[in-house]
This record gives structure tokens, C-alpha cells and sequence, in this order.
């Protein structure tokens, strides 16, 4: 394996600006091959699909690489990849999608780990047709989502249960196999938030059992558009249609409106930058992405315990959580700081991190918000030994 952080670093002109970036939990930095491709793509002639001249040819085979690149990224057909403007978006269809088909007593089931897009949805359409959210609750001391509790959580009534791959907040990794284990047992659909998961760890929507993976490039430095990924195409056929073309089928069923044919061009891009992540990757796209990801996964896995151990040789910082299984991304708080006084601290300082205020999520759960909140440090492909030896030392002198 070959993952050479200075090499990679050197694919991101943004990170000339002189900050340090923290802030990879809500998104990487862009690399200069997805810029390019994007721009490429919207100045040459791009129409709808359907027709015989070449503008239209090259607007149906931008759909269909960027479907391709996607089923790559997660092991998975490509007639099954749907396409959208975000994975929050894509969830919502789907989710009142399925909504049509429960009645009163029903039950979904979401858990504390994940994002408000993963659980908003759910909760919102389960109120609109009077079914029940049962929760899957987590360790507040380790932040893990223990998968025991889901064979009581689930039942004859379960329609679907909802878990997130990886917390963007506190990088808790759930035994996911397991969680879906249960809940094949009554036939509920299974539906994995992959978006924190993608950019670190190699993903085989086959192997893992899932019924839908959702991910979103902005996650791994690339464009604003996010994919749902059904591991048997034909279940899109079964499922309630959004699309405005009455005739629609499999995938454009869920997808609405005109595909943004530059950024799917740069969805390509940011794909085929994960699978070069290692220099030394050879084979098929799908093959240098498995390999390039093993390597990251390795890397920020180091990088990770490096950054964690340090902090919590600091007296006065508190790393939220402890799980096993983990990417990298951690929060914390300092004592009698509060979350945007740290945040702006560490802006000062040219660091850029988020603060939470601890009111939702997985910090409301914990707590979070009686301590003044907690700040997000989200790690990137980009990130090295030197940025987080400086976040170590800003955040000695932070008293």
C-alpha cells in the first residue's frame, strides 16, 4: 500500500489558503481533476438525453458513466444507482416513497447515532400516516450503537430500519451486519447512511446486505450530488414512482427533474480520484478503489489514534466517546469553554473546526449542551501529522 498524504495534498489548490481544514465532517476540500472536469463539461455542449445529435449522446453518457462510477464506489449495478442533488434529498423521496404503502401500527426504526437526514424523514412521514419510530439508543460513555438491542427493537410491524455506516459527529462505526441481520428476520428494508463511511472505508453494498446505501461526493471532495444505491434493481419497480415522466423506470422512478449533467461530470472525476488515492493500485476502477480506501482507512486510522491519544493527555479536554470501530472524526470539549468560544479560538489560530451547540443529534442525546457544547474535528485524505501536532498545541495553550 501507497498512501502518500504529500502527493495527495498536492491535488487540492484550495489548501493554499493557509488554513489548517478540520472541517472534513461536513465536507472535503475539491480536488483540481474534479474542478476540471466540471468546468470541462460546462463549456461543451451538453442537451437532454433522447436525442440522435451529439450534445444529447453526450448528456446520456454522462448519466451513465456517473451511475457506473457510483456502482463502482459501493460494489452495486448500475441500474440501481439513483441520482440527486443530495442524500438528504434522495432519502426524503424514498422514505415518502415507501410512506404509501404503511398504516397505522406500523413501525420504523432510526437510531441516536445518526445525522438529522437520516432520521427527519422517518420521523416526519411515520407522524403523517401514524406509524411508530422505535430508537436505537447508544453508549453514552463509548458513543458505540450497541446491535444486541435491535433484535427487541424490531418486530412483525417493522417496515424499515435506518442506520448510519459511520457518525460524522463522534466516528463511531455500529456493527452494521449485525443490525441488518435482525431485521431480515421480520422483512424490514434496511436502508445504510454511507455518507460519513465513503471517503475512508471500501464499501460492498452486496457483501454488507443492505437493501439501499446512500452516499454524497461533497463527503469526499466532490460536487454537490448524492446517490441512493439499491442492491436489487428490480425493488425500485415495486416502489412508488416521483418522476415526472409517467413511463418512467427503474432508477429515473426516483430521480425528478433535469440531471445537472457538469456536476455529474465531476462525480466521475472525484470517484476516480478516491481510486488513485494509492499510487499503487492497478486492475479495474472498482479493484484501485477497494485497494486506494484499504490504504486510507489504514492511514487515517493513525492518524486518528495519534490525535485522540494526545488530546485526551490533556487535562482540561474531553474526547466524547471511545468506540472500537471508527473514522476519523472525533468531538470534544474544553473545560468551562463553550463549543463557538472554542471554535473561534481555534480560528484565531488559522484551524478550522465546527462547533455544536449540543441541541440535536447524537450531542443532544449525550447531553452535550449542558457542558456548552462540543467542536467537530473531521480528518481528510489531506490531513497530516503536522496539522494535528498544531491542534494539539493551540489546544494546550486554550485555558
Amino acid at each position: 500500500m501507497a498512501f502518500d498524504v504529500a502527493r495527495i495534498r498536492g491535488l487540492f489548490p484550495a489548501l493554499g489558503d493557509g488554513w489548517i481544514h478540520f472541517d472534513g465532517a461536513v465536507g472535503m476540500l475539491v480536488p483540481e481533476q474534479v474542478a476540471s472536469a466540471v468546468s470541462t463539461a460546462m463549456r461543451a455542449p451538453v442537451s437532454g438525453p433522447g436525442g440522435a445529435f451529439p450534445a444529447s449522446q453526450r448528456a446520456e453518457s454522462i448519466v451513465t458513466a456517473a451511475r457506473r462510477a457510483v456502482a463502482d464506489l459501493v460494489g452495486a449495478d448500475p441500474a440501481a444507482v439513483v441520482l440527486g442533488p443530495s442524500s438528504s434529498v434522495l432519502l426524503r423521496r424514498l422514505v415518502d416513497a415507501l410512506a404509501e404503502r404503511w398504516t397505522i401500527g406500523d413501525e420504523v426504526v432510526v437510531s441516536r447515532l445518526d445525522e438529522e437526514a437520516n432520521i427527519a424523514p422517518w420521523r416526519r412521514a411515520a407522524k403523517r400516516v401514524g406509524a411508530v419510530v422505535r430508537w436505537g439508543e447508544i453508549d453514552i460513555e463509548t458513543c458505540e450503537l450497541p446491535a444486541w438491542q435491535y433484535e427487541n427493537l424490531v418486530s412483525a410491524r417493522t417496515k424499515a430500519v435506518a442506520v448510519t455506516l459511520a457518525s460524522g459527529s463522534v466516528g463511531t462505526r455500529p456493527d452494521v451486519p449485525t443490525v441488518i441481520e435482525f431485521a431480515k428476520r421480520v422483512g424490514a428494508l434496511v436502508v445504510v447512511d454511507a455518507t460519513y463511511a465513503a471517503p475512508f472505508v471500501p464499501l460492498d453494498l452486496q457483501e454488507l446486505g443492505a437493501d439501499v446505501m446512500v452516499v454524497s461526493a461533497q463527503a469526499w471532495g466532490g460536487p454537490a450530488v448524492g446517490a441512493l444505491v439499491f442492491r436489487d434493481p428490480e425493488l425500485l419497480e415495486r416502489i412508488s414512482s416521483v418522476s415526472l415522466e409517467p413511463n418512467a423506470r427503474g432508477a429515473a422512478r426516483l430521480e425528478l427533474g433535469a440531471h445537472p449533467y457538469p456536476l455529474l461530470a465531476g462525480l466521475v472525476a472525484s470517484i476516480d480520484y478516491l481510486a488513485g488515492l494509492d499510487d499503487a493500485a492497478t486492475g479495474s476502477r472498482r479493484e484501485r478503489l477497494v485497494t486506494s480506501l484499504g490504504s486510507a482507512k489504514s492511514y487515517q486510522a493513525g492518524l486518528l489514534a495519534q490525535l485522540s491519544t494526545e488530546l485526551r493527555s490533556l487535562r482540561h479536554v474531553m474526547v466524547i466517546g471511545d468506540a472500537m470501530r471508527r473514522i476519523p472524526s472525533l468531538a470534544f470539549t474544553v473545560a468551562n469553554k463553550k463549543a463557538p468560544e472554542i471554535s473561534e479560538y481555534l480560528a484565531s489560530q488559522g484551524l478550522c473546526a465546527f462547533a455544536d451547540d449540543g441541541s440535536g443529534g447524537v450531542f443532544a442525546s449525550l447531553g452535550v449542551a449542558e457542558v456548552g457544547g462540543a467542536v467537530r474535528i473531521g480528518l481528510a485524505h489531506y490531513s497530516n501529522v503536522f496539522e494535528v501536532n498544531q491542534l494539539v498545541r493551540v489546544l494546550e495553550e486554550l485555558r
